[in-house]
């Protein structure tokens, strides 16, 4: 899949990562493209996994809480460093050569860049979310080309897309060792990290010497330090629920697989709950909520658990939706949105074997018709925008 040259990414206008296609680009790599890529198509995410599937949660061979063994690592990672603790495992054994994730830019730190973490210190820099565009698969193909196996971290979205990929590059299966995902609820804009800042009280985005969007705790805090020492800062629940997400691109609402079901392992936020059972954002010890998809992925778990860089115990599939409402529902939701494109007469992806059917069954038909007509809605003004 060579596409060296001929399609890159860049950033819009509008602050998006977007594929820019220059001449015409390799027949064999368009074809890879619309079979892999999650923008068009996701099917049957449980082929590579096996074993039992949950309707909601998807391939399930273990499920736990886990943070990592590390007091500074639990403490930089966004919610306790289970995956941070699990990558670190794999590279200091050599199970792995490298990693590759993401990180804050070397250009830019509101920007975010492909990175190869290979050591503790490589974990310690890249643990934390980073609420913006990323392109984690961006020249692919090289790494496939090399003789080096690593793991790839990244969104639900960029697991599914290689996971497809290797059904039909065998290149995929030789390199990649394991892919890890993290539950997402859509990436914001660049235009969205503007706003934090600007909400934020930073006035010149040259004087930013680091910026994160959480970590330094559980849930942590966006927080940016200037070069003169000065700390902005707000909370989580203010940073994500009012701004950053109401600057969600459009594909991700429609998107059914927030969860990582392609993923070897995914990891999400295992957030304490009230006695009303909704999540709690008060600064706490961090926890992941760890959701392993196959038995090989079981057993890489259980080794670094032995090895002393996990910590873990049991959690129950029942409590998932209380801490994680917003994914509870969000496969129930994309056929009423989907139905919205067939009603307009507009191309939509194709979605298979994620139990959308069933889920919709789950969703009160009230909310089901307003997320159509909503869907409806925003169809139309991108018409006119168009």
């Amino acid at each position: 899949m060579d596409t060296s040259g001929s399609i890159t990414m860049e950033e819009s206008a509008q602050g998006w990562l977007r594929p820019r296609v220059e001449g015409a680009p390799d027949e064999r790599a368009i074809a890879a493209v619309e079979s892999a890529c999650p923008a068009i198509r996701i099917v049957d995410p449980a082929r590579e996994n096996g074993g039992g599937r949950h309707p909601i949660w998807g391939p399930l061979t273990g499920l736990h809480f886990s943070w990592s063994t590390d007091a500074e690592l639990r403490h930089t990672a966004s919610s306790g460093g289970g995956l941070s603790g699990l990558l670190s495992y794999l590279v200091e054994t050599g199970e792995v050569d490298f990693v590759l994730t993401n990180s804050m830019s070397d250009d830019s730190p509101i920007r975010n860049m492909r990175f190869k973490a290979r050591d503790l210190e490589d974990m310690k820099r890249s643990a934390g979310s980073r609420y913006a565009p990323s392109a984690p698969l961006e020249n692919i193909d090289k790494l496939l080309d090399s003789d080096q196996r690593f793991a790839f971290v990244g969104k639900p979205c960029d697991v599914a897309a290689l996971r497809q990929l290797g059904r039909s590059d065998p290149r995929v299966g030789e390199r990649v060792a394991w892919m890890f995902a993290f539950f997402c609820a859509g990436v914001p804009s660049y235009g969205g990290t503007d706003a934090l800042l600007e909400e934020m009280g930073v006035e010149n985005r040259d004087d930013i010497e680091s910026f994160r969007y959480r970590g330094e705790g559980w849930p942590g805090f966006a927080m940016a330090r200037m070069k003169d020492g000065t700390v902005h800062r707000m909370d989580y629940d203010t940073s994500w629920g009012s701004i950053l997400n109401r600057h969600l691109q459009f594909r991700c609402k429609i998107c059914p697989d927030g969860i990582g079901e392609f993923a070897d392992i995914a990891f999400a936020d295992g957030w304490h709950c009230d006695e009303n059972g909704k999540p709690l954002f008060d600064e706490a010890k961090g926890r992941s909520l760890t959701l392993v998809r196959n038995p090989r992925a079981d057993a890489l778990f259980q080794r670094a658990l032995a090895a002393g860089y996990l910590e873990a115990e049991r959690a129950e599939v029942d409590a998932i939706a209380a801490m994680q409402p917003f994914q509870a529902i969000r496969k129930g939701l994309v056929p009423a949105r989907l139905a919205a494109f067939a009603a307009i007469g507009h191309k939509k992806p194709r979605f298979e074997g994620l139990a959308l059917a069933k889920n919709a069954r789950l969703v009160p038909r009230k909310l089901r018709l307003r997320n159509f007509l909503g869907t409806l809605r925003r169809l139309f003004a991108r018409r006119s925008e168009a």
